[in-house]
C-alpha cells in the first residue's frame, strides 16, 4: 500500500514557476513508476509526466515538454514536478499517482494509488 501527499501548489503569474512535491509512504516506493496528472474544471484528468523507478527515464505530455521536469528522490520517498514558464492553461488540480509498470503511462486507470491533489492557479 502506498499513500501519497502532494504539496507546493499555489497562485502564480503567467511566466512564473512552481515546484510540486509528492511524499510517499510505504517501503516499496522506489519500485513504483510515479506520475503527475492534472484536472481542470469540467475537463478529464490529463497526463502530465511520469518517471521510472530508477529515475533514468521520464515521459512528458507534449503540452508541458520543455517547461516541466519530473524528478524523484528515492531516499526521501518523494517525487517532484518543477514547472517553469507557466501559462494560464496550466491551471488545474495536480495529482501524483503510482503504478508498478512502465507502460500505458498516460492512462489514469492504470495507476493504483493517488494523492488528494494540490491546486495550481496561473493568472494572466
Amino acid at each position: 500500500q502506498v499513500q501519497l501527499v502532494e504539496a507546493g501548489g499555489g497562485l502564480v503569474p503567467a511566466g512564473g514557476s512552481l515546484r510540486l512535491s509528492c511524499a510517499a509512504s510505504g517501503p516499496t516506493f522506489s519500485s513504483y513508476v510515479m506520475g503527475w496528472f492534472r484536472q481542470a474544471p469540467g475537463k478529464e484528468r490529463e497526463f502530465v509526466a511520469a518517471i521510472r523507478w530508477s529515475g533514468d527515464s521520464a515521459y512528458y505530455a507534449d503540452s508541458v515538454k520543455g517547461r516541466f521536469t519530473i524528478s524523484r528522490d528515492n531516499a526521501r520517498n518523494t517525487v517532484y514536478l518543477q514547472m517553469n514558464s507557466l501559462k494560464p492553461e496550466d491551471t488545474a488540480v495536480y495529482y501524483c499517482a503510482a503504478r508498478q509498470f512502465w507502460a500505458a503511462l498516460t492512462t489514469p486507470a492504470e495507476y493504483a494509488y493517488w494523492g488528494q491533489g494540490t491546486q495550481v492557479t496561473v493568472s494572466s
